[in-house]
C-alpha cells in the first residue's frame, strides 16, 4: 500500500498531521513561509489587541476607584479637591472624544478586521484554507516519531495516544 505524498513530496509519517495540516499539492515551500509570516504578524495584532482590552479595562477600573478617592477626599474635609476630581479627571475622555471603548472599536473596524479577512482569503486562496501549514511542518521535523508525547495529533479519544 502506498502511503500518499504531501503537497512538497514527502511521504508524511503514518501518524504524522491530520488532514487539514498537510500542504496541498502544488503549494511550494515560499508560499508556506510567507503564509507563516502573515499568520505571525496576525497573531502579533491579536496581541495588541490583548493589551487594547487592558488599557480600557484598567483605565475603566481606575475611573470607578476615583468614586471612593472623591468620597474619601470628603470625608477628609477636601472638599474642594473632592470636587476638583470629580470636575477634571473622573469620567474624563482618554483622547478627544474617546473613552477606551472607542478606541477598541476604531482599532477593530480600521484595522484587526480587515487584517483578519484578508489573512484568512489568502490562507484560502492560496493553501486550500489550511491553516498554520508553517508550524504544522515545523512540529512534524521537530517531533520524534512513536514517542508518546511527541504525537502528531489527539488520538480520536482525545488522549495523547495516537488513533
Amino acid at each position: 500500500m502506498d502511503i500518499p505524498k504531501d503537497g512538497a513530496g514527502h511521504t508524511p509519517a503514518p501518524d504524522g498531521p491530520d488532514r487539514a495540516h498537510r500542504r496541498p499539492e502544488g503549494v511550494s515551500d515560499e508560499t508556506v513561509e510567507a503564509l507563516g509570516a502573515l499568520s505571525k504578524a496576525l497573531e502579533t495584532t491579536e496581541r495588541a489587541r490583548g493589551h487594547l482590552y487592558s488599557f480600557h479595562q484598567l483605565t475603566g477600573t481606575a475611573d470607578l476607584q476615583l468614586d471612593e478617592a472623591v468620597e474619601l477626599l470628603r470625608k477628609a474635609g477636601h472638599p474642594e479637591w473632592a470636587d476638583k476630581v470629580h470636575a477634571e479627571i473622573l469620567g474624563r475622555n482618554v483622547i478627544p472624544g474617546h473613552w477606551t471603548f472607542q478606541i477598541v472599536e476604531a482599532y477593530d473596524a480600521t484595522y484587526h478586521q480587515p487584517f483578519t479577512h484578508l489573512a484568512r482569503e489568502a490562507v484560502n486562496q492560496l493553501a486550500q484554507g489550511r491553516d498554520h501549514l508553517y508550524e504544522a511542518e515545523m512540529k512534524e521535523a521537530r517531533r520524534t516519531a512513536g514517542h508518546p508525547a511527541h504525537t502528531a495529533r489527539p488520538a480520536a479519544d482525545g488522549s495523547d495516544r495516537p488513533g
